[in-house]
């Protein structure tokens, strides 16, 4: 893998993030892990979680080299794209906007973060968990636009979200691509497949969102947005989101492979 291209690696609990376990990484490649997914593998360097998250789930031991982040530093993190009811409150799109902004990487490989739960069998790589994604949230109606809306975000910023996935089916509408695809990429491959991303990007219906987005005002600093559930019309939201699934070309996404580097 390239040490030239910055990369961080956003590890959910789905069970196909095992597969993350003997992956080698490059040296600029940052392990960002989601609440438990710190299990995955120890050369992690960032957790985030939430501030109900059980003290008892945390590592015992963080070494020097590692990082435990909450609340405190997500949050703010977020608002500066836009807040939790534009961005979507669930860990996955919170944790990867916080890596966006704090560690600027050139890709953001999603792994484990599918937002699928299968009816029988494990939900998590530690066996049966809650599907916090998929609870009543206004905020959280179409996962599928809130993927893309972070996919324009992170584009814009000369960031590309892939999904390394081995599933036949994601809630992540970004483009697929193989763990040794990334491994192999070079700064080259890597600008040739953002200018890609970035054609198959619509402006208008981006730019449409943000200005509806600013409309409604669903701007709640300490990201308590749950407290104002009464003030958001979820049927406004659902407006914004297909603007944003337009903005990231969604449905070219789903059903063409990822583009030939």
């Amino acid at each position: 893998m390239s040490d030239a291209i910055r990369i961080a690696l956003i590890v959910g609990s789905s069970p196909d993030a095992l597969r993350a376990r003997d992956w080698q990484l490059c040296a600029r490649t940052q392990v960002v892990a989601i609440n438990n997914a710190w299990q995955v593998r120890a050369d992690w360097q960032h957790l985030v979680h939430p501030k109900d998250f059980a003290a008892e789930r945390l590592p015992k031991i963080v070494r020097p080299d590692q990082q435990v982040h909450s609340w405190q530093e997500y949050v703010p993190a977020q608002n500066l794209f836009g807040g939790f009811v534009y961005a979507g409150g669930t860990m996955a799109f919170t944790s990867a906007y916080w890596a966006l902004e704090t560690l600027r990487p050139e890709i953001m490989a999603f792994v484990g973060c599918d937002m699928v739960y299968p009816a029988v069998g494990p939900t998590h790589f530690y066996g049966i968990g809650t599907p916090d994604p998929l609870r009543d949230d206004p905020t959280l109606q179409s996962l599928e636009a809130k993927s893309s809306r972070l996919q324009v975000m992170a584009a814009e910023l000369g960031c590309i979200c892939v999904n390394l996935t081995a599933l036949a089916e994601s809630r992540l509408t970004f483009p697929r691509l193989e763990f040794a695809a990334l491994a192999g990429l070079t700064a080259r491959e890597h600008a040739g497949l953002r200018l890609q991303v970035l054609a198959g990007l619509d402006y208008a219906q981006a730019r449409a969102a943000r200005e509806q987005e600013a409309e409604l005002g669903y701007y709640f600093e300490d990201g308590r947005y749950w407290r104002h559930f009464h003030e958001i019309d979820a049927r406004a939201l659902a407006a914004i989101d297909r603007q944003w699934l337009g903005a990231a070309g969604q449905e070219g996404l789903l059903s063409t492979p990822v583009p030939s580097i």
